[in-house]
């Protein structure tokens, strides 16, 4: 009698599953390519930029795009009003709006982390007085709170992060806390406690590693909030002050452009904050498909 030895598939490394599920989504990679796009122009700015940021060419005021009607291929997407280099300027902004979208998500994913653990793991009074302080910050519309701060701290990109941080806080500390009190009705957290494991031990390594996934899409959806409320504050003049290449300052000097013929001074910055805002959108829809164990087996 001949036996049939079967072997069974080894199941395909995790990280790629996560390619495997992240691909398929066309507009994530599509969002991941631009977004990668973005960060080769933040990175390489001084080699890739036709023109420093702040060069007046004072012979080329509004000068228009070569193709649109412009004589003077030197710049590829016009000039501005004192003879800057648009496409060289939003090259350089894109420094600066990747730095802002990554030191407010960092300090807003930190804090919200921590607060959302002890907020999880107390359930207490503790636990009210945090949950009922996110409520009061996220009752107030968040344009509305970032400018108040702002008002109240002086304008600048420095005061413009820590507003915007702290006005998307609420978001990373309810979520945490949501996740936590899920994975503590779970059996491996019983079995850490019974072990004898500490509450620190509990809240860093036993349940925070099983919350990432959802705040990993949070915080690449925080990314591309951070970036268009930074725009909007440099649009108000409250956050990065001129001649800072920032993209939201830089519509806030071509607003008066924009019933003019100088339709490509108000053009590209817009199109450069939409464009990158909405790859992070796509990028986060296409993480939280890939992370999410529900949405797989559908």
């Amino acid at each position: 009698m001949s036996t049939v030895s079967e072997t069974t598939p080894a199941p395909p490394a995790p990280l790629l599953a996560f390619w495997r599920d992240f691909s398929r989504n066309r507009g994530a990679l599509a969002g991941l390519l631009f977004i990668l796009l973005v960060v080769f122009c933040a990175v390489f700015a001084p080699i890739v930029a036709p023109h420093a940021a702040d060069t007046q060419y004072r012979d080329n005021f509004l000068t228009a795009p070569p193709w649109a009607g412009g004589d003077d291929w030197r710049f590829l997407l016009g000039t501005d009003d004192v003879g800057r280099d648009i496409l060289s300027r939003i090259m350089w902004g894109s420094q600066l709006s990747l730095f802002i979208g990554a030191i407010v998500v960092t300090l807003s994913l930190g804090v919200g982390v921590l607060l959302g653990l002890v907020a999880g793991f107390s359930r207490g009074l503790l636990d009210q007085f945090i949950m009922r302080l996110m409520d009061v910050l996220m009752a107030i519309p968040s344009l509305l709170l970032a400018v108040a701060i702002v008002a109240v701290l002086g304008p600048s990109l420095t005061n413009a992060m820590i507003a915007i941080a702290i006005v998307v806080l609420p978001h990373y500390v309810r979520l945490t806390r949501a996740t936590v009190i899920g994975e503590l009705a779970k059996d491996y957290v019983t079995a850490s406690r019974i072990a004898g494991a500490g509450i620190l031990r509990m809240m860093m390594i036993v349940v925070l590693p099983n919350c990432l996934a959802p705040l990993i899409v949070q915080a690449t959806l925080g990314f591309s909030s951070a970036i268009l409320d930074a725009a909007a504050l440099g649009f108000l003049g409250l956050g990065a002050q001129p001649p800072t290449p920032e993209w939201g300052t830089m519509l806030a000097d071509a607003k008066k452009f924009v019933q003019s013929g100088h339709w490509w001074v108000v053009t590209f910055p817009g199109l450069a904050i939409l464009l990158t805002v909405l790859a992070f959108n796509l990028l986060g829809d296409g993480l939280r498909d890939a992370l999410d164990p529900k949405l797989k087996e559908r």
